[in-house]
């Protein structure tokens, strides 16, 4: 063989590597392109946010709004305060030695996560575009509507919005909530309190005439006071997206929030039992007029659980 035809054979040979070589890198990137991207772990996110390494969870929650959340012989209870321990314990804090609740006023909520008191807050607390100037929200948990309630002496007497407005009546209702610019928005006058609790008791003294807040708390203070008074629906046509504060300053923790909150409304999406809707069955469930799911929360991340191996 001469070393014409040698020469041939080399770069014949070394044409076909490359060309393999090609092909195999190229299946390879292919197959990289098909593999699912890799997410931030929990615990990641975790040693991102301000909580990470601190004995203990702060959170306020409400201590005089019964079913959602009350101090009880010393206990808190309530809605608000199940799914608080749920969140707690999903992010690692589980039992009452890890986990501090702090009572907080309607009107103290938004200074007490500025200003470091508390890690989040799980009382009421309205998503709403002023408030996410000032927090961070994760959620929603729960879809609410804002009600009025009267005592039983005037239950034919306030049935409407123009009946709110008559100057006869004296309406109250908590400061810094929602409600409160919903009323002033339908020129109704309102007498501003500290909570909707000071507002059911300056009923039933005579102070007051009527309280308007959002049907939950309502329907704790019927429970209460399951022969005093009645609530009246009122088409106010707006819905409440209640969620969990959290610090501005710490996105980390918003997401991790919102992920365990996500989890739950998986479970119940798939026919499971949910940490929500055990919670919702003990406290408010049955006080409700119509039945509610978990709503889907926003803006859930992806992220691979303690236990999992995918992102859900």
């Amino acid at each position: 063989m001469n070393e014409s035809s040698t020469g041939l054979r080399i770069r014949s040979v070394a044409t076909t590597l490359s060309v393999a070589l090609t092909l195999t890198l190229a299946a390879a990137a292919g197959c990289d392109s098909r593999q699912e991207p890799e997410f931030p772990s929990v615990q990641e996110k975790l040693r991102e946010s301000h909580i990470y390494g601190q004995p203990k969870l702060r959170i306020g929650v409400a201590s005089n709004e019964p079913l959602m959340g009350e101090l009880r012989d010393g206990v808190h209870v309530g809605f608000d305060v199940e799914i608080a321990r749920y969140i707690a314990a999903s992010l690692g804090y589980e039992g009452d030695q890890r986990l501090e609740f702090v009572p907080v006023s309607t009107e103290d909520r938004i200074p007490a996560l500025q200003g470091g008191t508390v890690d989040l807050v799980v009382s009421s607390f309205s998503m709403t575009e002023d408030r996410k100037k000032l927090v961070s929200f994760a959620g929603p948990y729960f879809v609410t509507t804002q009600e009025a309630m009267v005592p039983v002496r005037l239950k034919d007497k306030i049935r409407t919005i123009e009946d709110l407005r008559n100057p006869a009546y004296k309406i109250c209702t908590s400061g810094g909530s929602t409600t409160e610019a919903e009323l002033e928005k339908h020129q109704v006058r309102t007498l501003v309190v500290k909570d909707v609790g000071d507002c059911v008791d300056g009923i039933r003294t005579g102070r007051y005439d009527a309280v308007s807040s959002d049907e939950t708390m309502l329907a704790g203070f019927l429970s209460r006071y399951p022969t005093e008074f009645e609530i009246v629906d009122m088409p106010f046509g707006t819905s409440e997206l209640i969620g969990v504060g959290v610090p501005i300053s710490d996105p980390a923790l918003r997401d991790l929030v919102a992920f365990f909150l996500d989890k739950s409304y998986q479970l119940e999406r798939a026919g499971r039992a949910s940490p929500w809707q055990t919670a919702y069955n003990r406290t408010l469930g049955p006080w409700l007029r119509a039945e509610k799911p978990q709503p889907q929360p926003l803006e859930v991340p992806k992220l691979v659980d303690f236990d999992d191996k995918a992102p859900r």
